[in-house]
């Protein structure tokens, strides 16, 4: 585990934070999963999934989008809101030469299924256990999540379908989350690897300047990274390695020290991948934490961005 150098120091890195605007919109806890989904005719579509948890429930909203970025669908599943916590859609998109042009798909079958009658949550808003959610475009599967594969083989009609062995990367993930001192999630910094648990320990209550407030990050339990003196090194940069590939590590906890926690903090991880493409986000923390990279961003594989509001 180790120990930080300032901020002040020539590897700090000032992290942008997300405005109040931002902060009004989310106040709940919302995961966005980012997919590169590549076809058999080496045409690609980019899913985006939403999973929310607030007061009335949780939901899931699913965007689909082909590679000139136009839209191709969106649906949202509400299965806590209502009593169909299984289910299937079919989506009629495009029209041959027209929507989509360029992309390689023409006009576009689209069939979206989803179980999550059994699912496991932890403190995060997506299952992590006892589900599946799967999407085909053109009888063709394209993205299969979750722990119960093999129902949805049993689901579709196999003789059909021209491929079962999607080929989908994990390209980002954006989390906004509430809590006291511990906040957690899961991330899979490699293609197919495996998937790791994040826990970042932070307490900055009551902090003055003979405070020694500490900044602690553990993946699968094993502290790996350490920022000591927090009031002096509430901004910087680390990298860490988590499967064998460098992780930078990007701290930003300025708004929780110094503007009476009413702030968000702001925690990103971008594996140095040159080979994997980055899929740009729209989200404003996002790109303002990208915009301090360098111009290295297009050197990204799978990026982690984690918005932090403490509650009381």
């Amino acid at each position: 585990m180790k120990d930080f150098p300032s901020c002040f120091g020539e590897n700090g890195v000032q992290v942008g934070e997300a405005s109040s605007e931002t902060t009004t919109k989310t106040a709940q806890n919302l995961v966005t999963c980012v997919y590169q989904c590549k076809m058999r005719n080496s045409s690609y579509v980019i899913i985006t999934l939403t999973w929310t948890k607030n007061l009335m429930g949780q939901s899931l909203s699913v965007e689909i989008n082909d590679s000139n970025n136009l839209s191709l669908c969106k649906l949202d599943i509400k299965p806590w809101l209502f009593s169909k916590r299984r289910g299937f859609r079919t989506i009629q998109a495009g029209s041959g030469s027209g929507s989509g042009s360029g992309s390689g798909l023409g006009s576009k079958l689209i069939d979206i299924y989803w179980d999550l009658t059994y699912a496991k949550f932890g403190s995060s808003p997506e299952p992590t256990t006892g589900f599946y959610f799967a999407i085909a475009i053109n009888r063709e599967l394209i993205l299969v999540l979750g722990d119960m594969e093999k129902e949805v083989h049993k689901k579709i009609d196999q003789d059909e379908f021209s491929n079962l062995a999607p080929n989908a990367v994990f390209v980002s993930k954006r989390a906004y989350m509430f809590g006291k001192k511990a906040y957690s999630t899961r991330a899979q910094f490699c293609g197919k690897g495996q998937v790791h648990e994040i826990l970042i320990e932070c307490d900055t209550m009551g902090v003055n300047l003979t405070d020694d407030s500490c900044l602690v990050i553990r993946i699968d339990g094993n502290p790996v990274m350490q920022v000591k003196c927090l009031k002096w090194k509430f901004r910087g940069n680390y990298t860490i390695l988590v499967d064998g590939l460098p992780v930078e590590v990007y701290w930003d906890v300025h708004s929780w020290l110094f503007e009476k926690l009413t702030g968000n903090a702001v925690f990103l991880f971008k594996t140095c991948l040159s080979a994997e493409k980055l899929w740009a986000s729209e989200d404003e923390c996002w790109s303002k934490m990208l915009s301090k990279d360098g111009g290295q961003s297009q050197g990204l594989g799978f990026s982690l961005v984690l918005c932090v509001w403490k509650s009381e």
